[in-house]
């Protein structure tokens, strides 16, 4: 499963709006898929990623399922972010 979180904005800001993205692949998305499927993460034309939306997001869909890969982590931002989440919120990806 591949998604893409562009489909979310290209800007991913707040707690609320990451909670809200979560909530939405939940139901939508991920909801009758294995624990162990591969889960694709595409951070491609997201501009601003900020810890508050991917904690939200990222750290919770790492703790749903085992296999979760990251596509397209070049930006800033994003890495940025990554490691912040990494550091503080315990993320294994």
């Amino acid at each position: 499963m591949e998604i893409e979180l562009k489909k979310f904005g290209d800007m991913l800001i707040s707690r609320p709006a990451g909670r809200e993205a979560y909530l939405a692949m939940s139901a939508y998305l991920t909801k009758d898929l294995d624990k162990n499927e591969l889960i694709e993460i595409d951070f491609s034309e997201v501009k601003v990623l900020t810890p508050s939306w991917a904690d939200e997001v990222i750290t919770k869909l790492s703790k749903d399922f085992k296999n979760i890969k990251l596509l397209n982590t070049e930006n800033p931002t994003v890495q940025s972010t990554l490691k912040t989440l990494r550091k503080y919120s315990g993320l294994k990806v």
